[in-house]
Protein backbone atom coordinates (compact mmCIF):
# COMPACT_ATOMS: atom_id res chain seq x y z
CA UNK A 1 0.00 0.00 0.00
CA UNK A 2 1.46 3.44 -0.83
CA UNK A 3 2.50 5.46 2.21
CA UNK A 4 -0.23 8.06 1.64
CA UNK A 5 -3.03 5.57 1.10
CA UNK A 6 -5.96 5.48 3.46
CA UNK A 7 -6.43 2.07 5.00
CA UNK A 8 -10.06 0.98 4.53
CA UNK A 9 -10.33 -0.70 7.95
CA UNK A 10 -9.74 2.40 10.13
CA UNK A 11 -11.98 4.43 7.81
CA UNK A 12 -14.80 1.95 8.30
CA UNK A 13 -14.37 1.88 12.08
CA UNK A 14 -14.30 5.66 12.32
CA UNK A 15 -17.48 5.84 10.25
CA UNK A 16 -19.12 3.20 12.45
CA UNK A 17 -18.07 5.06 15.61
CA UNK A 18 -19.55 8.42 14.60
CA UNK A 19 -22.73 6.87 13.17
CA UNK A 20 -23.21 4.84 16.38
CA UNK A 21 -22.80 7.96 18.55
CA UNK A 22 -25.17 10.03 16.42
CA UNK A 23 -27.91 7.39 16.47
CA UNK A 24 -27.51 7.08 20.23
CA UNK A 25 -28.03 10.82 20.67
CA UNK A 26 -30.85 10.89 18.13
CA UNK A 27 -32.95 8.64 20.34
CA UNK A 28 -33.06 11.40 22.96
CA UNK A 29 -34.99 13.48 20.41
CA UNK A 30 -37.94 11.12 20.42
CA UNK A 31 -36.92 8.78 17.60
CA UNK A 32 -36.95 5.13 18.63
CA UNK A 33 -34.73 3.08 16.37
CA UNK A 34 -34.98 -0.70 15.99
CA UNK A 35 -32.38 -2.94 17.59
CA UNK A 36 -30.71 -2.94 20.99
CA UNK A 37 -27.28 -1.90 19.71
CA UNK A 38 -28.28 1.78 19.58
CA UNK A 39 -28.47 1.82 23.39
CA UNK A 40 -24.71 1.12 23.42
CA UNK A 41 -23.88 4.00 21.07
CA UNK A 42 -21.76 5.60 23.78
CA UNK A 43 -19.25 2.84 23.01
CA UNK A 44 -18.47 4.69 19.80
CA UNK A 45 -16.39 7.05 21.93
CA UNK A 46 -14.36 4.09 23.21
CA UNK A 47 -13.84 2.99 19.62
CA UNK A 48 -12.48 6.46 18.85
CA UNK A 49 -10.14 6.12 21.83
CA UNK A 50 -8.74 2.81 20.55
CA UNK A 51 -8.28 4.26 17.06
CA UNK A 52 -6.58 7.35 18.44
CA UNK A 53 -4.28 5.32 20.68
CA UNK A 54 -3.16 3.21 17.74
CA UNK A 55 -2.78 5.99 15.16
CA UNK A 56 -1.15 8.55 17.45
CA UNK A 57 0.96 5.90 19.16
CA UNK A 58 2.25 4.63 15.82
CA UNK A 59 2.95 8.18 14.67
CA UNK A 60 5.07 8.82 17.76
CA UNK A 61 6.85 5.45 17.92
CA UNK A 62 7.53 5.01 14.21
CA UNK A 63 10.90 6.87 14.21
CA UNK A 64 12.30 4.50 16.83
CA UNK A 65 10.83 1.49 15.06
CA UNK A 66 12.69 2.59 11.90
CA UNK A 67 15.92 3.18 13.82
CA UNK A 68 15.88 6.98 13.37
CA UNK A 69 15.17 8.40 16.85
CA UNK A 70 14.51 12.16 16.74
CA UNK A 71 15.78 14.92 19.00
CA UNK A 72 13.36 15.61 21.84
CA UNK A 73 12.59 19.31 21.45
CA UNK A 74 11.71 19.52 17.71
CA UNK A 75 9.97 16.14 17.89
CA UNK A 76 7.79 17.16 20.84
CA UNK A 77 7.16 20.67 19.44
CA UNK A 78 6.10 19.35 16.05
CA UNK A 79 3.83 16.76 17.61
CA UNK A 80 2.03 19.31 19.80
CA UNK A 81 1.67 21.76 16.90
CA UNK A 82 0.23 19.03 14.72
CA UNK A 83 -2.31 18.16 17.40
CA UNK A 84 -3.19 21.82 17.98
CA UNK A 85 -3.77 22.52 14.29
CA UNK A 86 -5.82 19.34 14.04
CA UNK A 87 -8.11 19.97 17.01
CA UNK A 88 -8.27 23.65 17.91
CA UNK A 89 -9.65 25.37 14.77
CA UNK A 90 -12.86 23.30 14.59
CA UNK A 91 -13.18 22.95 18.36
CA UNK A 92 -12.69 26.69 18.90
CA UNK A 93 -15.25 27.55 16.23
CA UNK A 94 -17.94 25.32 17.73
CA UNK A 95 -17.12 26.53 21.25
CA UNK A 96 -17.55 30.12 20.05
CA UNK A 97 -20.99 29.22 18.67
CA UNK A 98 -21.98 27.75 22.02
CA UNK A 99 -20.82 30.87 23.86
CA UNK A 100 -22.08 33.55 21.46
CA UNK A 101 -25.36 31.87 20.46
CA UNK A 102 -26.90 30.46 23.65
CA UNK A 103 -30.07 29.54 21.76
CA UNK A 104 -28.09 26.98 19.77
CA UNK A 105 -27.22 24.96 22.88
CA UNK A 106 -28.83 21.59 23.43
CA UNK A 107 -29.09 22.51 27.14
CA UNK A 108 -29.64 25.88 28.75
CA UNK A 109 -26.67 25.84 31.10
CA UNK A 110 -23.01 25.38 30.21
CA UNK A 111 -19.81 24.90 32.16
CA UNK A 112 -17.56 28.00 32.57
CA UNK A 113 -15.68 28.91 29.39
CA UNK A 114 -12.29 28.53 31.04
CA UNK A 115 -12.96 24.84 31.69
CA UNK A 116 -13.48 24.27 27.95
CA UNK A 117 -10.38 26.30 27.10
CA UNK A 118 -8.26 24.30 29.54
CA UNK A 119 -9.86 20.94 28.67
CA UNK A 120 -10.85 20.30 32.27
CA UNK A 121 -14.63 19.85 32.07
CA UNK A 122 -14.21 16.11 32.60
CA UNK A 123 -12.12 16.34 35.78
CA UNK A 124 -13.63 19.32 37.62
CA UNK A 125 -16.98 19.26 39.42
CA UNK A 126 -19.89 21.08 37.85
CA UNK A 127 -23.62 21.51 38.10
CA UNK A 128 -25.42 18.38 36.78
CA UNK A 129 -27.73 20.55 34.69
CA UNK A 130 -24.80 22.25 32.89
CA UNK A 131 -24.95 19.81 29.98
CA UNK A 132 -24.38 22.07 26.96
CA UNK A 133 -21.41 20.83 24.88
CA UNK A 134 -20.87 18.12 27.48
CA UNK A 135 -19.68 15.74 24.77
CA UNK A 136 -16.42 17.73 24.74
CA UNK A 137 -15.39 15.55 27.69
CA UNK A 138 -13.90 13.01 25.30
CA UNK A 139 -11.74 15.71 23.70
CA UNK A 140 -10.42 16.46 27.17
CA UNK A 141 -9.37 12.83 27.57
CA UNK A 142 -7.65 13.01 24.16
CA UNK A 143 -5.82 16.22 25.07
CA UNK A 144 -4.56 14.75 28.32
CA UNK A 145 -3.39 11.73 26.32
CA UNK A 146 -1.48 14.02 23.95
CA UNK A 147 0.31 15.58 26.91
CA UNK A 148 1.18 12.30 28.61
CA UNK A 149 2.13 10.01 25.73
CA UNK A 150 5.18 11.86 24.27
CA UNK A 151 7.30 11.82 27.46
CA UNK A 152 6.25 8.23 28.19
CA UNK A 153 7.07 7.16 24.62
CA UNK A 154 10.41 8.97 24.79
CA UNK A 155 11.31 7.29 28.07
CA UNK A 156 10.32 3.84 26.86
CA UNK A 157 11.84 4.08 23.38
CA UNK A 158 15.22 5.57 24.27
CA UNK A 159 16.24 2.37 26.07
CA UNK A 160 13.60 -0.12 24.99
CA UNK A 161 13.01 -3.09 27.23
CA UNK A 162 10.08 -5.47 27.11
CA UNK A 163 9.81 -5.62 30.90
CA UNK A 164 9.66 -1.84 31.23
CA UNK A 165 6.99 -1.53 28.56
CA UNK A 166 4.85 -4.35 29.96
CA UNK A 167 5.14 -2.91 33.47
CA UNK A 168 4.00 0.50 32.23
CA UNK A 169 1.03 -0.95 30.35
CA UNK A 170 -0.03 -3.14 33.28
CA UNK A 171 0.39 -0.20 35.64
CA UNK A 172 -2.00 1.95 33.60
CA UNK A 173 -4.50 -0.89 33.14
CA UNK A 174 -4.52 -2.17 36.73
CA UNK A 175 -4.26 1.34 38.15
CA UNK A 176 -7.44 2.33 36.33
CA UNK A 177 -9.24 -0.80 37.51
CA UNK A 178 -8.19 -0.26 41.12
CA UNK A 179 -9.15 3.41 41.02
CA UNK A 180 -12.59 2.61 39.61
CA UNK A 181 -13.07 -0.11 42.24
CA UNK A 182 -12.15 2.30 45.03
CA UNK A 183 -14.42 5.04 43.66
CA UNK A 184 -17.31 2.62 43.35
CA UNK A 185 -17.00 1.36 46.91
CA UNK A 186 -16.44 4.79 48.43
CA UNK A 187 -18.79 6.95 46.35
CA UNK A 188 -21.26 4.83 44.37
CA UNK A 189 -22.10 1.78 46.46
CA UNK A 190 -23.91 3.88 49.12
CA UNK A 191 -26.05 5.43 46.35
CA UNK A 192 -27.21 2.25 44.62
CA UNK A 193 -30.92 2.38 43.92
CA UNK A 194 -31.03 6.17 44.33
CA UNK A 195 -31.43 8.80 41.64
CA UNK A 196 -28.06 10.36 42.48
CA UNK A 197 -26.22 7.18 41.40
CA UNK A 198 -26.29 8.02 37.68
CA UNK A 199 -24.93 11.54 38.12
CA UNK A 200 -22.11 10.40 40.38
CA UNK A 201 -21.29 7.55 38.00
CA UNK A 202 -20.93 9.97 35.08
CA UNK A 203 -18.88 12.46 37.10
CA UNK A 204 -16.54 9.94 38.75
CA UNK A 205 -16.32 6.96 36.40
CA UNK A 206 -17.52 7.77 32.91
CA UNK A 207 -15.74 11.05 32.11
CA UNK A 208 -12.50 11.59 34.10
CA UNK A 209 -9.29 10.87 32.21
CA UNK A 210 -7.51 8.81 34.91
CA UNK A 211 -10.22 6.13 34.77
CA UNK A 212 -10.82 6.23 30.99
CA UNK A 213 -7.38 5.39 29.59
CA UNK A 214 -8.18 1.74 28.75
CA UNK A 215 -9.05 2.34 25.09
CA UNK A 216 -6.11 4.65 24.41
CA UNK A 217 -3.81 2.16 26.12
CA UNK A 218 -5.01 -0.76 24.01
CA UNK A 219 -4.50 1.26 20.85
CA UNK A 220 -0.96 2.19 21.89
CA UNK A 221 -0.22 -1.48 22.68
CA UNK A 222 -1.15 -2.34 19.09
CA UNK A 223 1.23 0.37 17.86
CA UNK A 224 4.03 -0.96 20.09
CA UNK A 225 3.56 -4.49 18.76
CA UNK A 226 3.57 -3.22 15.18
CA UNK A 227 6.76 -1.22 15.70
CA UNK A 228 8.86 -3.42 17.96
CA UNK A 229 7.54 -6.96 17.55
CA UNK A 230 7.18 -7.34 13.77
CA UNK A 231 6.90 -11.12 13.98
CA UNK A 232 4.00 -10.81 16.40
CA UNK A 233 2.40 -8.20 14.17
CA UNK A 234 2.73 -10.42 11.12
CA UNK A 235 1.09 -13.25 13.06
CA UNK A 236 -1.79 -10.97 14.01
CA UNK A 237 -2.23 -9.71 10.46
CA UNK A 238 -2.36 -13.31 9.21
CA UNK A 239 -5.36 -13.95 11.46
CA UNK A 240 -7.62 -11.02 10.68
CA UNK A 241 -10.87 -12.98 10.54
CA UNK A 242 -10.10 -14.69 13.86
CA UNK A 243 -9.32 -11.35 15.50
CA UNK A 244 -12.63 -9.95 14.27
CA UNK A 245 -14.48 -12.93 15.70
CA UNK A 246 -12.73 -12.71 19.07
CA UNK A 247 -13.29 -8.96 19.18
CA UNK A 248 -17.00 -9.22 18.42
CA UNK A 249 -17.45 -11.98 21.04
CA UNK A 250 -15.65 -9.85 23.63
CA UNK A 251 -17.75 -6.84 22.64
CA UNK A 252 -20.94 -8.81 23.24
CA UNK A 253 -19.73 -9.79 26.72
CA UNK A 254 -18.70 -6.18 27.47
CA UNK A 255 -22.18 -5.01 26.46
CA UNK A 256 -23.66 -7.45 28.95
CA UNK A 257 -21.35 -6.24 31.74
CA UNK A 258 -21.96 -2.57 30.91
CA UNK A 259 -25.71 -2.77 30.36
CA UNK A 260 -27.81 0.02 31.84
CA UNK A 261 -25.91 1.91 34.51
CA UNK A 262 -22.98 -0.43 35.30
CA UNK A 263 -22.49 -2.02 38.72
CA UNK A 264 -19.17 -2.96 40.33
CA UNK A 265 -18.30 -5.75 37.86
CA UNK A 266 -19.05 -3.60 34.84
CA UNK A 267 -17.19 -0.58 36.18
CA UNK A 268 -14.06 -2.53 37.10
CA UNK A 269 -13.87 -5.19 34.39
CA UNK A 270 -16.24 -4.02 31.66
CA UNK A 271 -14.18 -1.08 30.40
CA UNK A 272 -10.89 -2.97 29.91
CA UNK A 273 -12.80 -5.84 28.28
CA UNK A 274 -14.54 -3.38 25.95
CA UNK A 275 -11.25 -1.72 25.01
CA UNK A 276 -9.43 -5.01 24.48
CA UNK A 277 -12.29 -6.26 22.30
CA UNK A 278 -12.31 -3.09 20.20
CA UNK A 279 -8.52 -3.38 19.81
CA UNK A 280 -9.02 -6.91 18.44
CA UNK A 281 -11.63 -5.55 16.03
CA UNK A 282 -9.22 -2.81 14.92
CA UNK A 283 -6.39 -5.30 14.41
CA UNK A 284 -8.75 -7.50 12.40
CA UNK A 285 -9.79 -4.54 10.25
CA UNK A 286 -6.13 -3.65 9.62
CA UNK A 287 -5.45 -7.15 8.32
CA UNK A 288 -5.85 -7.79 4.61
CA UNK A 289 -6.98 -11.29 5.55
CA UNK A 290 -10.34 -9.85 6.60
CA UNK A 291 -12.85 -8.22 4.31
CA UNK A 292 -12.76 -4.80 6.12
CA UNK A 293 -9.00 -4.74 5.54
CA UNK A 294 -9.39 -5.42 1.81
CA UNK A 295 -12.60 -3.77 0.66
CA UNK A 296 -13.74 -0.19 0.88
CA UNK A 297 -17.31 0.30 2.02
CA UNK A 298 -18.92 3.03 -0.14
CA UNK A 299 -19.28 6.25 1.84
CA UNK A 300 -17.13 5.11 4.77
CA UNK A 301 -14.15 7.28 3.83
CA UNK A 302 -16.33 10.38 3.43
CA UNK A 303 -18.05 9.78 6.77
CA UNK A 304 -14.69 9.13 8.42
CA UNK A 305 -13.36 12.41 7.02
CA UNK A 306 -16.29 14.31 8.54
CA UNK A 307 -16.24 12.37 11.82
CA UNK A 308 -14.61 15.06 13.95
CA UNK A 309 -16.82 17.85 12.64
CA UNK A 310 -19.88 15.62 13.02
CA UNK A 311 -18.97 14.83 16.60
CA UNK A 312 -18.63 18.51 17.45
CA UNK A 313 -21.81 19.76 15.77
CA UNK A 314 -24.49 17.07 15.62
CA UNK A 315 -26.08 17.78 19.00
CA UNK A 316 -26.44 21.48 18.15
CA UNK A 317 -28.05 20.57 14.83
CA UNK A 318 -30.50 18.15 16.43
CA UNK A 319 -31.47 20.81 18.98
CA UNK A 320 -31.98 23.45 16.28
CA UNK A 321 -34.32 21.16 14.37
CA UNK A 322 -36.25 20.44 17.55
CA UNK A 323 -36.58 24.14 18.26
CA UNK A 324 -37.61 25.30 14.79
CA UNK A 325 -39.62 22.35 13.51
CA UNK A 326 -41.15 21.00 16.69
CA UNK A 327 -43.96 18.62 15.75
CA UNK A 328 -44.05 19.74 12.12
CA UNK A 329 -42.58 16.44 10.95
CA UNK A 330 -45.69 14.61 12.08
CA UNK A 331 -43.76 11.93 13.94
CA UNK A 332 -42.58 10.21 10.75
CA UNK A 333 -39.54 8.15 11.84
CA UNK A 334 -38.09 7.95 8.33
CA UNK A 335 -38.47 11.69 7.75
CA UNK A 336 -36.99 12.53 11.16
CA UNK A 337 -34.06 10.17 10.58
CA UNK A 338 -33.27 11.57 7.13
CA UNK A 339 -33.76 15.23 7.99
CA UNK A 340 -31.84 15.23 11.26
CA UNK A 341 -28.87 13.28 9.93
CA UNK A 342 -28.89 15.08 6.58
CA UNK A 343 -28.77 18.44 8.36
CA UNK A 344 -25.98 17.17 10.62
CA UNK A 345 -23.97 16.08 7.58
CA UNK A 346 -24.44 19.49 5.93
CA UNK A 347 -23.35 21.36 9.06
CA UNK A 348 -20.33 19.09 9.50
CA UNK A 349 -19.37 19.49 5.84
CA UNK A 350 -19.51 23.28 6.23
CA UNK A 351 -17.32 23.15 9.34
CA UNK A 352 -14.90 20.79 7.63
CA UNK A 353 -14.48 22.80 4.42
CA UNK A 354 -14.49 26.24 6.04
CA UNK A 355 -12.45 25.57 9.17
CA UNK A 356 -11.09 22.06 9.65
CA UNK A 357 -9.60 21.56 6.19
CA UNK A 358 -7.87 24.99 6.09
CA UNK A 359 -6.33 24.15 9.46
CA UNK A 360 -5.02 20.88 8.06
CA UNK A 361 -3.62 22.65 5.02
CA UNK A 362 -1.88 25.16 7.26
CA UNK A 363 -0.42 22.26 9.22
CA UNK A 364 0.90 20.71 6.02
CA UNK A 365 2.58 23.98 5.03
CA UNK A 366 4.13 24.61 8.43
CA UNK A 367 5.15 21.12 9.48
CA UNK A 368 6.85 18.18 7.88
CA UNK A 369 4.42 15.44 6.76
CA UNK A 370 4.20 12.17 8.67
CA UNK A 371 4.22 9.41 6.04
CA UNK A 372 2.64 6.61 8.03
CA UNK A 373 0.97 3.70 6.28
CA UNK A 374 -2.63 3.38 7.35
CA UNK A 375 -2.61 6.73 9.20
CA UNK A 376 -5.39 9.03 8.08
CA UNK A 377 -4.08 12.28 6.57
CA UNK A 378 -6.25 14.23 9.03
CA UNK A 379 -5.12 12.34 12.14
Amino acid sequence: MPPSARAPGPDLLRAVAIAWIMLYHLESHGLRLPGRLIAYGWMGVDLFFVLSGYLIGWQLLRPWALGTPPAWRPWWTQFMLRRALRILPAYGTVLALYVLLPASREAELMRPLWQFLTFTINVLPGAPEARAFSHAWSLCVEEHFYLLLPPVAWWLARRPAAGKTVAMALGVLLGGMLLRAWLWRQELAPLQGQGAYVGRFIALIYMPSPVRLDGLLMGVVLAVVRGFRPAWWAALMARGALLLGVGMAGLALAMWLLRGVPDFAGIVFGYPLLSCSLACVLAGCLSEQSWPGRWRVPGAAALATLAFSLYLTHKQVYHALDAYLGDALGGSPVLVFCLYNGAALLAAAALYWLVERPGLRLRTRLLAPVPVQGLQPSA
